[in-house]
């Protein structure tokens, strides 16, 4: 009987450790605050950190507004990214980032200056997105 108490506990202790690793293993998979992610950007720099860049870029895919926000701001000095800077704008303001909303109508006043007739198109989209910015914003508070 002793010997099955030992073995009881000791399979118990394993499995309390496996939950915890697992438990471990899924707070990493999860998008951090917007502090962790705007400081994670701040260390990519002029020069550039691809670790960094990669996880930005991994938290931007799992749908964080902040991490979309601050790779389409790195994304701007790149002119072979701006498209992609302008998407994610559009993302990040279309789920409720003010900032980005702001980035977006910059691109757009940048995008109507470049071309004599102006883009209306690019107007009109970022004037739709952050309408729906602010409403999201208003929902939310």
């Amino acid at each position: 009987m002793e010997l099955f108490n030992k073995s009881g506990v000791l399979i118990s202790a394993v499995l309390l450790l496996v939950g915890g690793l697992i438990a471990c293993q899924a707070q990493e998979d999860a998008i951090p605050s917007s502090t962790v992610i705007e400081a994670a950007a701040m260390q990519i720099g002029p020069a550039g950190q691809p670790a960094a860049e990669r996880r930005l870029q991994e938290w931007a895919d799992q749908g964080s507004p902040v991490a979309q926000r601050e790779l389409a701001l790195r994304y701007l000095s790149n002119p072979d990214k701006r498209h992609e800077a302008m998407q994610l704008f559009e993302r990040a303001a279309s789920a409720g980032d003010a900032q980005a909303a702001v980035g977006l109508v910059g691109m757009a006043h940048e995008a109507s200056a470049a071309s004599p007739g102006g883009n209306a198109g690019t107007a009109l989209n970022a004037s739709r997105v952050i309408k729906e910015a602010a409403t999201a914003n208003y929902i939310a508070h």
